[in-house]
C-alpha cells in the first residue's frame, strides 16, 4: 500500500501525522500539491509538484495510485475516484469514505455547491480543525495501517 496526500489543503498537523506513520512502518506516502511542499526527510517520503489548475493534483493521484493504495483528502469527487479505482479515502478529519457513503457525500456536496451558483450560502465552512479531528485521524489511519500489515 501507498499514501497518495492531496496536499494542497491537507493540515500541516495531518501531514505531521503521516509523516511519523511512514517513518515508523516504511510505507511510501506522497504529497501532490501545485505548490512547494515541505516533507520529513526520509527515503519513502516523497513529494510531487504539478502544474497549477483545476483539478490537476487530483488527476495526477488519481492516475498513479493503484487497488489498495491510501488517499488522503477532503474532496469527496477525488474520494470518489479513489474509490472506484479500488483504492481507499480518508479525510484529514478522520471520515473514511466508502462505497456505501460516497454517493450520499457527492449529492450533498453537489446540492451545496448549486446552492452557492445560485447566490445563497448555506454554511459558514467547516468548523475549524479541533483537537477531536486530528485524534480521529490519527486512530483511523492506524486502523487502516493495522488493516494492511503495515502497522509497524
Amino acid at each position: 500500500m501507498n499514501i497518495w496526500v492531496d496536499a494542497d489543503a491537507c493540515p500541516v498537523v495531518v501531514k505531521e501525522i503521516l509523516f511519523r506513520a511512514a517513518m515508523r512502518t516504511g510505507v511510501e506516502l506522497t504529497l501532490v500539491a501545485n505548490q512547494p511542499v515541505s516533507a520529513a526527510k526520509a527515503p519513502n517520503i516523497k513529494t510531487l509538484q504539478v502544474p497549477r489548475g483545476f483539478d490537476v493534483a487530483d488527476d495526477e493521484i488519481v492516475k498513479r495510485m493503484a487497488a489498495g493504495d491510501l488517499v488522503i483528502t477532503s474532496d469527496i469527487p477525488l474520494a470518489a475516484e479513489v474509490i472506484e479505482k479500488g483504492g481507499q479515502a480518508l479525510s484529514p478529519r478522520g471520515e473514511l469514505h466508502t462505497k456505501e457513503n460516497i454517493g450520499a457525500r457527492l449529492n450533498i456536496r453537489d446540492f451545496l455547491d448549486t446552492m452557492r451558483a445560485s447566490g445563497v450560502q448555506p454554511t459558514s465552512g467547516p468548523a475549524a480543525f479541533s483537537q477531536r479531528d486530528k485524534q480521529a485521524f490519527a486512530n483511523s489511519l492506524d486502523r487502516i495501517l493495522a488493516a494492511s500489515g503495515s502497522a509497524g
